[in-house]
């Protein structure tokens, strides 16, 4: 039987407690699926903006626009996530500051054009701070109810209000020098978790965050889905490109279902049984993240070639596909297969994302990235995941918890 919630103020609020990182049948809240629904919104228009700009042959600005701007939206995610796995209480503050966070999203959404078009990070950066203060009021509110992270989370507080004023201060500055600005804060922004951790680290529950990872992976993949469907929408109105834009929809989704297989095949809670474990995970996601988002765009940009609508080169276009799917591949092995899988195994992930890289070389570059991926997935399924013990994950204090009779082990 889980635990009766503690009871609730006069105001008619939960204390936000650590939450306990054992708890039983741990899963994401409609109040996280709901948050997530805003982040289809922000993904799906940078991805097109970062198509646009291929398309026209802007290269660079695109992708440091689209590295920016994903940035914004990854990093309100998983801040969010990762509170919430140590302290929803899904009482009526928590999720009114959720929402204003949700508004904040769709404010960034809107602005994202602009910052493709005129390198105008005004309306991102506003939103931005918006979604960070709300954060701050619930570190604040943790600090006040549990006195074993008070510490960590006034860190947490302190240090993200900080940033927010420096934010604001970026948008006074000249183009140039608000650029590198920008990378500055980004750096200061990543840096404030590992600061405040060192305070005492705040429990999470491993099944509710890979859980969590994992629903947003298919939101980002779902912008892959729809980029196959195009292909096949566009091939009704042009049959002069009727064959190669029904074969780009037909290697899109196996791609697609591809990347999802692999994805999903190690058991994702057992790599982050640790702080530094977790830092990996969480960081190293954004790459993932932002390349399947990429991948959405790299099929448009294909698309748009077949038919005629493109800058881009053959060549050019093919690795907007590739290099997206080698970043997946690689990202993914790195903090989830390798600490869970054989040799060979280990062996054939690297070596598929450095074949698809090189796949634009070849004639037909996206059916061998399609031929490529199904090898891989014939190798999971005849070696699966290594069994290894879980050790107990860290408490608030940042205490490995010992063994006690009868907990039930975690596989």
């Amino acid at each position: 039987m889980p635990a009766p919630p503690p009871p609730a103020s006069r105001f008619r609020l939960i204390p936000m407690a650590a939450r306990d990182p054992h708890e039983p049948g741990r899963s994401a809240s409609m109040l996280e699926l709901f948050f997530d629904l805003v982040f289809v919104v922000a993904v799906s228009i940078a991805s097109i903006q970062l198509h646009h700009a291929l398309t026209e042959g802007h290269v660079l600005d695109g992708l440091v626009t689209y590295g920016l701007v994903f940035f914004g939206i990854w990093w309100a995610w998983m801040n969010f996530t990762w509170f919430a796995t140590s302290f929803d209480t899904d009482d009526w503050l928590y999720r009114v500051l959720t929402i204003v966070q949700m508004a904040g999203v769709l404010v960034l959404a809107a602005g994202i054009e602009p910052a493709f078009t005129d390198a105008d990070y005004t309306l991102p950066i506003l939103s931005y701070v918006v979604m960070r203060l709300a954060m701050v009021a619930q570190w604040l509110r943790a600090s006040r109810s549990d006195a074993s992270i008070r510490r960590t989370a006034q860190v947490y507080a302190g240090g993200i209000a900080a940033v927010q004023v420096l934010w604001l201060l970026q948008l006074t500055l000249p183009d140039v020098l608000g650029r590198i600005t920008l990378v500055l804060l980004i750096v200061v922004e990543i840096a404030i978790p590992v600061i405040a951790q060192r305070r005492g680290t705040t429990p999470w529950h491993p099944h509710h965050i890979t859980e969590r990872y994992g629903l947003f992976t298919l939101i980002l993949l779902g912008e892959s889905l729809l980029a196959s469907s195009n292909a096949i929408i566009e091939a009704v109105h042009d049959t002069d490109a009727l064959g190669p834009l029904i074969s780009i929809a037909a290697l899109t989704f196996v791609v697609t279902a591809a990347l999802w297989w692999i994805y999903f095949w190690p058991p994702h809670h057992r790599s982050i049984t640790s702080f530094r474990e977790s830092l990996r995970y969480g960081y190293v996601h954004y790459f993932v993240f932002a390349a399947a988002g990429a991948f959405s765009a790299g099929i448009e940009v294909q698309i748009d070639v077949l038919t005629g609508h493109s800058e881009l080169s053959d060549l050019a276009a093919s690795f907007a596909v590739t290099i997206p799917i080698a970043v997946f591949l690689a990202g993914i092995w790195w903090i989830a297969i390798r600490d869970h899988a054989d040799p060979l195994v280990n062996a054939v992930v690297p070596l598929a994302a450095v074949l698809v890289l090189g796949d634009p070389l070849i004639p037909v570059p996206v059916t061998l990235t399609a031929v490529i991926l199904v090898l891989v997935i014939v190798v999971l399924v005849l070696h699966p995941p290594v069994s290894s013990p879980t050790p107990p994950l860290p408490d608030a204090t940042g205490a490995q918890p010992r063994p006690t009779i009868g907990r039930r082990s975690r596989r």
